[in-house]
């Protein structure tokens, strides 16, 4: 069994990031991973992780059984 990223690692925030924090953290990384912008490999697997991470974290249902 796989086990799961550490989506506050993922996003650089603490665990006690405001939702705030943690859309702008996300902004920023997907920016700078988005497969049209970066042709670096790893790139597009980056950019889904750091999707994923957002959309736990953002969701405070998602987050609560995350955490």
């Amino acid at each position: 069994m796989k086990a799961q990223p550490d989506y506050y690692k993922v996003l650089g925030v603490d665990k006690k990031a405001d939702v705030a924090t943690i859309k702008r953290a996300y902004k920023k990384l997907a920016m700078k991973n988005h497969p049209d912008v970066n042709k670096e490999a790893g790139a597009k697997d980056r950019f889904i992780l750091i999707n994923e991470a957002y959309a736990v974290l953002s969701d405070p249902e998602k987050r609560r059984k995350y955490d």
